[in-house]
């Protein structure tokens, strides 16, 4: 019992990580089609950012602003080329990733780098280190922001309608490639928030972003595409499966057993945990 309530925060931490690697996807897969490879790269970036700034709270927002602008150039210079073929997008990607991931080594070197922990962030409540506990906070704060920004504000509503029906967006006065470039420059944003929150717990590498990007991908999937309420429940559970399996196993095994728990639960639900609303009889 003392093990696995141990594990908790750890299954957290990792839950609200994948959650914001997954509020990226969420927007540029989930509701684009696009299927990005160079996400991960993405918080490779905001992570290196945190390195050589050396200072969280700065490194948060310089993250955001590196990540986005990284993204907003891959959709504006290759991407938007693409839209309505997820195949090509993702071989494109992928080999984009490769250039990016040896663009770091040749940069900062191949061996990991460590990022310190403010001193403010050692210590604990519980049994709930404060490192862990600021990333679940940032986490929150990311998903209130894109719920914010998606229902709250015009240029939101416009990213949903360009999304549900870009034809029409279009026929209504809306532009959907400025649309497209903000949803690229916030989703590719909220990776490199990613990529700081990785640096509290753990070493900083090239390949930092291949770690992750697959459960991301998992997590928008179960969730349900494009779903925001679905992406929080997934990341959650898989977090948390994560933990106790890597536990009570190796962190190998501990992939597998969760791509297998994703297939079977696609299995019995296709559509993910919430599904896409429609209007259709069948």
């Amino acid at each position: 019992m003392t093990a696995v309530v141990n594990q908790l925060p750890i299954g957290l931490s990792i839950a609200a990580v994948l959650l914001l690697v997954a509020l990226g996807l969420t927007v540029t897969f989930g509701q684009m089609g696009v299927i990005n490879m160079a996400h991960g790269e993405f918080i490779m970036a905001g992570a290196y950012t945190a390195f050589l700034l050396q200072d969280l709270l700065l490194a948060l927002p310089a993250a955001f602003l590196v990540a986005g602008l990284m993204g907003l150039a891959l959709e504006r210079g290759a991407i938007r080329h693409f839209y309505g073929r997820p195949l090509d997008t993702l071989l494109l990607t992928w080999g984009v990733s490769l250039v990016l991931q040896q663009l770091a080594r040749d940069l900062f070197g191949a061996p990991n780098v460590q990022v310190p922990a403010p001193s403010w962030l050692s210590g604990g409540l519980g049994i709930l280190p404060y490192n862990r506990l600021f990333i679940m906070a940032l986490a929150v704060a990311g998903v209130a922001g894109i719920w914010l920004y998606l229902t709250r504000t015009r240029l939101g509503r416009r990213t949903q309608a360009v999304v549900q029906n870009r034809r029409l967006a279009a026929t209504s006065g809306i532009d959907p490639g400025r649309v497209d470039m903000l949803t690229f420059f916030i989703g590719s944003g909220l990776a490199g928030l990613a990529g700081v929150a990785l640096t509290l717990i753990g070493p900083v590498g090239p390949a930092l972003g291949t770690y992750y990007i697959v459960d991301a991908f998992l997590v928008v999937v179960a969730g349900g595409l494009g779903q925001l309420r679905g992406a929080v429940l997934a990341a959650v559970g898989l977090g948390l499966l994560n933990s106790y399996a890597e536990f009570w196993s190796d962190a190998s095994l501990a992939k597998v057993l969760v791509f297998a728990a994703v297939i079977g639960f696609l299995q019995v639900r296709p559509q993910g945990l919430v599904a896409l609303r429609s209007r259709a009889l069948t």
